[in-house]
């Protein structure tokens, strides 16, 4: 289960990014993440101000 405070999201997504997945994409893969919810996800980190970096896989 995801962490549902974007801040303990946040750490929780970068982590898993850097440690184990080439992608943002390679992470919902991974941990069966739908579309929809990676939009959730996406749009949660947004409104505390992250956006996805493919460039550097991560949020910030």
């Amino acid at each position: 289960m995801l962490p549902q405070d974007p801040v303990m999201l946040l750490s929780y997504i970068n982590t898993q990014l850097r440690d184990n997945y080439g992608s943002l994409d390679a992470l919902a893969d991974g941990l069966d993440i739908s579309e929809e919810e990676k939009k959730a996800i996406t749009d949660k980190l947004a409104s505390i101000g992250y956006v996805y970096s493919e460039e550097s896989n991560q949020f910030k």
